[in-house]
């Protein structure tokens, strides 16, 4: 599976949002709490992870004020942080297990946690926001509780959820997988970009295009691409939809059905505050639930309906570089996933605009969009497509937010030291990073035990990880087998020369 498998009745996963701005008097401790999970342990326990937290923060400020705390390593459990807003901290506490497979990189963890936030942010706004807006805490609970619970769902098989571990090394969360395309392809995409950007008149749109679950085309900016990006893999592409769960290869496969229970989603009542999930007393408040399963449809028109944001209600999304909202539209031909992104500003006379967008759609681009998917069908190398015989490798563009990386199933064939050489060689490289306020060429080289090699190199925010098992291969071998790699898919951008 490739995922760290614990159980979820024991101690071994608690995931908690606090405010350090609020709960600091006598009496109030409990309004800093906006999430915990699991729900269900006592308030006094809940405290004591966050009072714990609170400390190794402050602690940590003394030797390191400049830089926010990351990961505290007790004897039993791991604690890593995210500062997600400011004195708005996420804090995952996993228990350390003998166990081989219960192998994981903080730095993966802590790409869990920011996911989370920046696709909460994405629909509902920042956390700061809401609190702002109803200063109880009951509003931003009733959002956070279900929306947290519905993103762990994704982690979870039958009772024991499973957290991104050694196996998962050649993948990077929070970036995006693009499809190469050719000459030809690439002009029908364009063009029909074009007509996709005009189609609520003067206002210009924004569009994302996928195929299958790799991205084609994007006019947002890289951090809204990678947060719109996400969300589509795991609920919008034809993957998604026809499997009813997530297509990403460290989220579950299978059953779509919530794994926790629907106590987890509702929002624990705050003896201190009195609080109830409106704030105000009542209950009132509509919460919507955009990552819940089988909410999808394609309808009769190619586009996908969903009752999430109510009866007939086109969803909506924030974007994170201009905090613009915008409509969310999503049309599928066959393996083809267009979302289309329009300005509130543009739609005046609420659902019969959107009519008149959607029919825009079909009457303009249709022709092209068929062409698109024809184009990219006879150029599709199936799920092997980037793999390169010999290596196992993992490409990352810090500066794009894109990703490649040898095929799942090939990447599966590795051997277990193999992998865990990768994992030690990516631990360096994470702490080199966290080290330098600037970006640094480096070079890696690690034998695992099975004579393998596992090989990173960083140059000018590009990343490269690879693992060569040949065990006859010398470490001049090896480095010649990256820079061959380098020379040919890389553009020499891994040379050292």
């Amino acid at each position: 599976m490739g995922m760290a498998s614990m159980s979820s009745t024991g101690e071994s996963l608690r995931l908690c949002v606090f405010d350090l701005r609020r709960g600091q008097n006598e009496g109030q401790e409990l309004d800093k709490i906006l999430f915990f999970y699991p729900p269900d342990l006592t308030f006094s326990t809940q405290l004591s992870v966050i009072g714990l937290s609170e400390g190794l923060i402050t602690f940590s400020r003394l030797f390191s004020p400049e830089a926010a705390c990351e990961v505290i390593e007790a004897e039993r459990h791991s604690h890593v942080f995210y500062e997600a807003e400011p004195d708005i901290w996420m804090v995952m506490v996993v228990e350390k297990n003998k166990e081989i497979e219960a192998v994981w990189r903080v730095d993966a963890l802590r790409r869990v946690l920011k996911e989370v936030h920046s696709l909460f942010v994405m629909f509902q706004g920042s956390i700061r926001a809401l609190l702002e807006k109803e200063p109880t805490g009951g509003l931003i609970r009733s959002h956070l509780y279900p929306f947290i619970t519905d993103y762990l769902n994704d982690l979870f098989v039958g009772r024991k959820h499973q957290l991104p571990s050694f196996r998962e090394t050649l993948k990077e969360r929070g970036t995006v997988q693009m499809l190469t395309l050719a000459r030809d392809a690439a002009l029908e995409v364009q063009s029909l970009v074009g007509v996709l950007d005009s189609c609520a008149g003067t206002v210009r749109c924004h569009s994302v295009i996928l195929y299958h679950d790799l991205l084609v085309s994007t006019t947002l900016s890289p951090d809204d691409t990678v947060d719109l990006f996400a969300f589509s893999v795991m609920r919008l592409t034809t993957n998604a939809l026809s499997s009813g769960t997530s297509s990403w290869s460290y989220l579950r496969k299978g059953s779509g059905s919530p794994q926790i229970s629907s106590r987890s989603t509702s929002v624990p009542p705050l003896g201190s505050s009195g609080t109830s999930p409106s704030g105000n007393g009542s209950n009132t408040v509509r919460v919507i639930r955009p990552l819940q399963h089988d909410k999808w449809l394609k309808g009769k028109d190619g586009f996908l309906v969903t009752d999430i944001w109510g009866t007939d209600a086109t969803p909506t999304i924030l974007l994170q570089t201009t905090q613009e909202r915008l409509y969310l539209m999503t049309y599928q031909y066959k393996s083809l996933t267009l979302v289309l992104l329009v300005p509130i500003a543009a739609i005046v006379n609420g659902e019969l605009d959107i009519s008149f967008v959607k029919q825009q759609v079909i009457d303009n681009a249709s022709t092209k969009i068929l062409k698109v998917e024809e184009k990219l069908s006879k150029g599709w190398g199936g799920e092997n497509a980037y793999h390169v015989s010999g290596y196992r490798y993992l490409l990352v563009d810090n500066d794009m937010e894109v990703s490649r990386a040898s095929p799942p199933g090939k990447v599966a064939t590795l051997a277990k030291e193999s992998l865990l050489a990768l994992n030690k060689v990516r631990e360096e490289v994470d702490t080199e990073k966290s080290r330098s306020k600037q970006e640094k060429d480096m070079e890696i080289c690690i034998r695992a035990k099975n004579n393998a090699w596992a090989i990173a190199r960083v140059s000018r925010g590009k990343e490269l990880y690879m693992a060569l098992e040949k065990a006859s291969e010398t470490l001049l071998d090896a480095t010649d087998s990256v820079q061959r790699f380098s020379n040919r898919y890389c553009s020499g951008a891994f040379s050292m020369d």
